[in-house]
């Protein structure tokens, strides 16, 4: 598998800062599951050849901020080929970093299993330096959910993930969950809006994007 050092890519209408190849999850929609190339034709490989430290991935930024495209830029976002919050303490900083030096909101895309992955309720620890979660919710039933996501932490990883996006949602200004078109039933689709009512968080049906492609 080719590996690189790509830290940070510009995707979408975004900067897309890609911090660790670590996930507690194997979902099988994932693109990760492809063997080549990655997910945007932007980017050679995302596979990282090691973990970058918080200075590097600020270094990164900085001289990103100098081109001339980075003024097309509506949002920072955590995002790569591992779960961001694996890297907890490097996001933190960069995070910090960027409330303190830019205007752009600040966003992660997460699987929600921040606090499992680190011990602890990290949603604190977010507070004022993220505008923004994107999380993987998938389907709103468990067993669904542990069959399509294959967490290392098994059954407990469905409550964990609830509970988590229940307490961003009242400190982190914007929570959506997101589920993938395709892979669940309009009755599961339906039962997870509902899901996302009762915790006070947003709902989103992401398009499916085929690894095999």
């Amino acid at each position: 598998m080719k590996k690189g050092k790509t830290i940070i890519y510009p995707e979408y209408n975004g900067l897309y800062i890609n911090l660790t190849n670590r996930c507690p999850c194997s979902c099988t929609f994932c693109i990760r599951q492809k063997k080549s190339a990655a997910e945007f034709d932007n980017v050679e490989t995302l596979w990282l050849e090691k973990e970058p430290a918080a200075q590097e991935v600020i270094e990164a930024i900085k001289e990103e901020s100098k081109t001339e495209r980075f003024k097309s830029y509506k949002e920072f976002v955590f995002c790569g080929y591992g779960e961001p919050t694996e890297a907890l303490d490097v996001l933190l900083e960069v995070a910090s970093f960027l409330k303190k030096n830019f205007t752009l909101p600040v966003r992660i895309n997460t699987n929600g299993l921040g606090n499992l992955v680190n011990g602890k309720n990290i949603v604190p620890l977010l507070k004022g330096k993220i505008d923004a979660l994107s999380i993987s919710l998938n389907s709103s039933d468990p067993k669904i959910y542990e069959s399509t996501v294959r967490p290392v932490f098994k059954e407990k990883a469905f409550p964990a993930m609830l509970d988590f996006a229940e307490k961003a949602g009242k400190v982190i200004p914007k929570v959506i969950m997101s589920t993938v078109e395709t892979t669940i039933s309009k009755e599961d689709e339906e039962n997870c809006t509902k899901l996302c009512e009762k915790l006070g968080v947003t709902h989103r049906i992401r398009k499916f994007i085929n690894p095999d492609n």
